[in-house]
């Protein structure tokens, strides 16, 4: 299989996954990130698991050029909540599957939902 170059990359995703315990943790985290970071692009809250992502989640879309500055303080500032991190190249299932960053545990996708 031929190298890929990360211009394949077109942007990222961090799912910031909560419950109902920690929404109030992840709620101090968005207004964080958006007080701290401009143009990136805050989802939807999901107080329920939606796609692939086992838990109540909100993403926070990137472009590969806040990858350096975001992600280092995603790990510093995130408490303990996980976040689930992927590339965005067009093809989801190894997005999700193969190239992903995890911040706390690991947690099983239903990876089903992107076949």
């Amino acid at each position: 299989m031929p190298l890929q170059t990360i211009d394949a990359i077109t942007g990222y995703h961090a799912h910031v996954y909560y419950d109902a315990e920690t929404k109030a943790a992840a709620a101090e985290l968005r207004e964080a990130i958006e007080s701290t970071f401009q143009g990136l692009r805050m989802g939807r809250w999901h107080d329920r698991p939606v796609g692939p992502h086992p838990c109540w989640s909100y993403q926070v879309a990137f472009e590969p050029a806040d990858f350096a500055r975001f992600v280092p303080w995603l790990t510093l500032n995130r408490g303990e909540l996980v976040i689930f991190i992927h590339p965005e190249t067009g093809d989801d299932l190894p997005d999700h599957r193969d190239r992903a960053l995890w911040l706390g545990a690991k947690l099983e996708l239903n990876l089903d939902a992107l076949r």
